[in-house]
């Protein structure tokens, strides 16, 4: 489903050249659950931003699913993220003064959904994470966890192929984390290809493969 192949991104500030990935290559086959693993400014970060068609790398090749990613235009990569990849951010990314339902309805708002079947998508899969009791809350109204819970509902109702998952667990408490782990798990088991970012060991174990990443490569 995924093959990096060569990839490297280099940022150029005034005379100074960094580089964030350096020839990186790897495979993601459908159905895996992949941890990407790395400290504070390993490039995992830049790496997700490439693997969710967020940017583009610098040189080498990035194949999604069949399509090379760096020969599409702007619009063929946003209907890629909004069909093809669920975002799940560590900030959660929800608009603070809206209901957990009306959060979730937002990527198929964009799809031209109708209103009555945005709404019993997202009462779905609120469901199915376990807060049906809380669709008209608001994220004030809900635990840490509880906001991921809602961020990841809202990352499957395009029923995506691929879940990108950013340090999920990293504002959340220990016993929340598991409970986020076990959806993913979960997810997985239901055919969903996860690919998680994470610096956190014990979460990274969660996952079926780890790869590691330190100074912008892979390491085995």
């Amino acid at each position: 489903m995924i093959n990096i192949s060569h990839v490297s991104k280099i940022y150029n500030t005034g005379d100074i050249e960094t580089k964030a990935l350096d020839d990186v290559s790897f495979n993601i086959k459908k159905g895996e659950f992949v941890a990407i693993m790395g400290p504070s400014g390993s490039g995992k970060s830049t790496l997700m931003h490439i693997l969710g068609a967020l940017d583009r790398p610098t040189k080498g090749k990035y194949v999604l699913d069949g399509d090379n990613v760096e020969k599409l235009s702007d619009d063929n990569l946003a209907e890629i993220r909004n069909k093809k990849i669920g975002f799940v951010f560590q900030a959660f990314n929800l608009l603070p003064r809206t209901s957990a339902i009306k959060n979730v309805t937002l990527p198929i708002i964009y799809a031209g959904v109708p209103k009555e079947k945005r709404l019993e998508t997202a009462e779905k899969y609120l469901k199915m994470v376990g807060l049906g009791d809380r669709l008209y809350h608001t994220p004030s109204q809900l635990s840490g966890g509880q906001q991921q819970r809602v961020a990841i509902a809202r990352s499957l109702v395009m029923n995506p192929a691929i879940i990108l998952a950013d340090e999920p667990t990293g504002n959340i408490a220990t016993n929340q984390a598991e409970e986020i782990m076990a959806i993913f798990q979960k997810l997985n088991q239901e055919g969903h290809t996860i690919i998680m970012i994470t610096h956190e060991p014990d979460i990274a174990e969660h996952a079926k493969r780890i790869i590691h990443i330190r100074d912008g490569k892979i390491k085995n």
